[in-house]
């Protein structure tokens, strides 16, 4: 079904990145699979290619362990991992998360800091390989060296933008440990640096298509270069409006390829999410698992499930009854808002396989009783009235329901029979997909127009919007050039994109990372926009100098 998952294991086999560290030079060597017995043939080369992606899996997505995910969202006002009982307390970071109250040595700052890096190392080793050997070691093309390297590229560029994006001002690193310890480099220098990368290389990566499912190609570039251009002012002083339109023209209308086929919006809501969300015509660039082929498989069931969620979706996988929704978002979306009863999970839950209600279990608060997740986080059980990070319980919160695993046990579902989902297990996380193309170029529109919705704004979200609603309840919550103000299209990015990454990037690009109050959180610090170079990245490097504030 995904001919690159089949090389995803090619390259967790075989890739002699695997022995080589990326920042150290000196190492005892385990294995004849060293780097200058290597690229000897076609299918060589593409696992080095391919190393990067499988790396990709532990910092771009909600992955089980500190990354770049986490500070993105639980940053800001949607998600947050409260304590609940005597879980997730974890010496109190996903609170510090919450109140923007961070320390410099705060372990979900460092890790994402290692694992980026870690991963732009994957991406420098092939490069320089690629550059220094002959075609006829490698058995490829000219053409082929040239796309392979300019995929790579785009891919290094991914990697500078999203630590950018966390911390700012960067060291600039292009080859494996040189130099030894590199200066921090102004945060508009790196943005020049990713921006030169991109347009450098975008024409020689290959487009989109079905055999590049799930690498970086010229549309991945393109959607880069929306994002960047989109936090033009942020990240370094100077609007782009004009920019991010150009570049969202080029999805847009179909430039780069398409995944399946001429890109375009999918007809719903579920085709980017499900577990054949490779079949979507809209995806841009997305982490890609392949469960029965590889044994690669979606990496954010420790995030959001439940202890006993298989129970729920008629799975093998849970959870450890972390990330829950920020109470009051739920109500922000309208009844008849699709998004509402297909993303989210909230009330009493019943199992897959027959309907009856499914039980908690494990000695937590509601053992032995259905699960009922609410919308709030305090302790009902003693009918406690205080609401805050520290008071949830085993049900608080309303729950990620966004992409689905699938099932690998048959089910009766509303009296419906549901067999096995052959694809379970296999639903790829999307980074970019076109549907938050349009919503950048409708933003970048409003704000050219002094922060006023044109027709043609209103007609992009509109379009992404009424998937979400049935032709009855359509015509009440379209927009028009009047209700779509720029507090609203932020409102509306909330119940678009929610889990998706880009929460705290909004909230800082509209005004109201530091100034805003929400459910137990009070502004903060402007210096809170940026977080910090972790302690310990300083003190193995004296040359990284600290972000003001800390």
């Amino acid at each position: 079904m995904k001919n690159f998952k089949k090389l995803i294991l090619s390259a967790l086999i075989t890739s002699p990145l695997l022995f080589n560290g990326c920042t150290k030079l000196d190492e005892n060597i385990y294995s004849s699979l060293v780097t200058d017995n290597y690229y000897n043939n076609k299918n060589e080369v593409l696992s080095a290619v391919l190393r990067p992606y499988t790396h990709a899996n532990a910092w771009a997505t909600p992955s089980g362990q500190d990354n770049w995910w986490r500070p993105s969202e639980l940053s800001g006002d949607q998600l947050a991992w409260p304590t609940k009982g005597r879980h997730g307390e974890d010496g109190g970071k996903w609170k510090r998360l919450h109140y923007h109250t961070w320390l410099v040595d705060d372990a979900p700052l460092n890790n994402a800091w290692s694992l980026m890096y870690g991963g732009m190392g994957f991406c420098n080793d092939p490069i320089e390989n690629l550059e220094k050997r002959s075609l006829s070691q490698m058995g490829i093309t000219q053409v082929e060296k040239d796309a392979y390297i300019a995929e790579l590229k785009l891919f290094r560029a991914y990697h500078y933008l999203k630590l950018m994006d966390l911390f700012g001002n960067i060291p600039i690193v292009t080859q494996v440990g040189i130099p030894a310890k590199p200066e921090t480099r102004p945060r508009a220098e790196v943005f020049a640096f990713i921006e030169k990368e991109i347009k450098d290389n975008i024409d020689k990566a290959p487009k989109l298509s079905k055999s590049m499912l799930g690498r970086m190609t010229q549309a991945g570039g393109y959607a880069m270069l929306v994002e960047l251009y989109l936090n033009a002012e942020v990240w370094t002083g100077t609007a782009r409006w004009d920019d991010c339109i150009a570049a969202a023209n080029k999805l847009i209308n179909n430039e780069a390829g398409g995944q399946n086929g001429p890109m375009a919006l999918d007809p719903n809501i579920t085709d980017q999410f499900k577990t054949t969300n490779d079949l979507s015509k809209e995806v841009i660039f997305a982490i890609a698992y392949e469960f029965r082929i590889a044994n690669s498989q979606p990496s954010w069931t420790g995030e959001f499930f439940h202890f006993q969620q298989d129970r729920i979706y008629g799975g093998s996988r849970n959870g450890n009854n972390g990330i829950v929704m920020v109470p009051g978002n739920y109500n922000k979306y309208n009844n008849d808002d699709l998004r509402k009863s297909t993303w989210l999970l909230q009330g009493p839950q019943v199992r897959f396989d027959n309907g009856q209600p499914a039980l908690a279990s494990g000695g937590n608060e509601y053992s032995d009783q259905q699960i009922v997740f609410v919308d709030e986080i305090r302790r009902a059980r003693a009918n406690s009235t205080v609401s805050n990070m520290s008071e949830g319980e085993e049900n608080s919160g309303v729950r990620f329901n966004k992409y689905k695993l699938g099932n690998n046990v048959a089910g009766n579902v509303n009296g419906n029979p549901v067999g096995i989902d052959l694809n379970y297990n296999c639903t790829d996380w999307n980074l970019y997909r076109l549907t938050w193309i349009y919503f950048a170029k409708a933003e970048a529109i409003m704000r050219k127009n002094g922060g006023a919705a044109t027709a043609e704004a209103v007609q992009l979200i509109n379009d992404c919007k009424k998937r979400a609603f049935t032709e009855t309840t359509w015509p009440a919550n379209q927009y028009t050039t009047a209700s779509l103000t720029l507090d609203e299209l932020l409102n509306e990015r909330g119940r678009e994109f929610v889990f998706e990454g880009f929460r705290r990037d909004d909230l800082i690009r509209f005004g109201k990372f530091h100034t805003a109050s929400w459910w137990d959180h009070t502004p903060s610090a402007p210096f809170r926009q940026l977080f910090p170079i972790p302690l310990i990245q300083r003190t193995l490097n004296e040359n990284l100098a600290q972000n003001p504030g800390y």
